[in-house]
């Protein structure tokens, strides 16, 4: 816990309310982010920290995933948005009297997205997933290689945002099999003041182990600037409706700083 009491107080030392000239813009970029494909370069910087891990329930873990998103125009209908997670792993007691430090594997997804709307106005993109085995613990996941499809389906609506990304990962090396579906519905509500209130899931179903697991997000966002800086600074809770043998229990936090680069 250490690490969010710190994190919360650079944070608060950030904060600054926008000018009312920046408060239109700032509105719009939130309802970008509420966005996966949003032709928008980020830089998300999201901490997470659960306990309940290990057979004894004493187990904490921290996660500080970096995930640059980065739009390619490709001609006048299409784009490709790449969004990278590369997580940064601390786990006190997922194996009793242990502590870890390590990086996770990397995940690189690529979405082929045309640049309108349909004209029922969805917006939507579809591609590859990779996972690189770069983990450096088998309590940080598999490292091996993975992939297998990703995609993405959302409808903008005034200040509300919905839909749900889903991805497919199979193991192509290694000796541990892999095949693990991702699904992550979002609702998002953005506010005039750039102020987001997002629920979403993101859980993962082992095929192999017939297994669940279901974190519930609970967030609240806001786009403000730090000097000429815009940022969106974002907290919340999480609940594990499901989890697997030791993992994770009960609540959870996350907190979110994402640094924006509008054209």
């Amino acid at each position: 816990m250490k690490y969010i009491s710190g994190a919360l107080g650079g944070l608060a030392i950030c904060g600054m309310a926008a000018t009312s000239a920046f408060a239109q813009s700032a509105e719009e970029l939130a309802k970008q982010l509420s966005n996966p494909i949003a032709s928008l370069i980020s830089l998300p910087f999201q901490l997470n920290y659960d306990e309940g891990f290990g057979p004894d329930g004493s187990g904490k873990k921290t996660v500080l995933n970096v995930q640059p998103v980065i739009p390619f125009s490709i001609g006048e209908n299409w784009n490709l948005i790449s969004r990278t997670i590369v997580p940064l792993s601390y786990g006190d007691g997922l194996v009793p009297g242990e502590t870890e430090f390590g990086v996770g594997n990397v995940l690189q997804s690529l979405f082929f997205s045309p640049k309108a709307p349909t004209r029922g106005g969805w917006i939507w993109g579809a591609g590859p997933v990779i996972q690189f085995p770069t983990s450096t613990d088998d309590q940080f996941g598999e490292d091996q290689w993975a992939i297998g499809p990703t995609a993405v389906a959302l409808k903008q609506t005034g200040p509300w945002t919905f839909g749900a990304l889903a991805n497919h990962l199979w193991d192509v090396s290694g000796d541990t099999d892999i095949n693990n579906t991702f699904l992550q519905p979002f609702l998002s509500y953005t506010t005039k003041k750039a102020v987001s209130f997002t629920v979403n899931t993101e859980a993962i179903y082992n095929w192999d182990e017939s297994q669940w697991s279901v974190p519930i997000n609970f967030l609240v966002g806001k786009v403000l600037t730090l000097g000429d800086q815009p940022v969106q600074i974002t907290g919340g809770v999480r609940y594990w409706a499901e989890s697997p043998e030791n993992g994770p229990e009960d609540f959870g936090l996350r907190l979110i700083v994402t640094y924006l680069f509008p054209k």
